[in-house]
């Protein structure tokens, strides 16, 4: 384990390192590229945020207003008989709709209920909602 510990340690600065080296090797200004796409980062991040605020306003407004727990409670008996957990079922209605409005409810339960819960390992992982697919997401944002 310590060995894992150690090639993690160094993955970055290797990478920068080998980034900086080839940089150097192509006479490429390293820095003045990469505030360029720092640059082009923000003004990305300016771009989706408003979207993400609506998101995760209607989410709020869905879930305070009662109507996915008054879906979730409809649907109960048939959950119940599957052993789905009634606190993922709002998760599961909206994925096919808005993979941006899942990633808000997962955020949701993710927060509620903490990241190493049965709940979000149960839940979320088996609706596509990974480590993997949100590092993904935050990687593609």
């Amino acid at each position: 384990m310590t060995v894992i510990n150690y090639f993690s340690s160094l993955a970055i600065p290797f990478t920068i390192l080998i980034i900086v080296v080839y940089g150097v090797i192509e006479k490429v200004k390293v820095f003045d590229v990469f505030l360029e796409g720092a640059k082009e980062g923000i003004e990305t991040v300016v771009k989706i945020f408003p979207t993400l605020i609506g998101l995760f306003v209607a989410i709020g407004l869905l879930r305070d207003s009662g109507i996915l727990d008054f879906i979730v409670n409809l649907i109960a008996p048939v959950t119940n008989l599957l052993h789905i957990p009634s606190e993922v079922m709002p998760l599961s209605i909206l994925r096919p709709i808005s993979g941006s409005s899942s990633i808000a409810i997962g955020t949701d339960i993710m927060t509620e209920y903490g990241v190493d819960s049965t709940i979000r390992f149960n839940g979320l992982y088996h609706n596509g909602f990974n480590r993997n697919h949100v590092l993904y997401h935050c990687n593609l944002y």
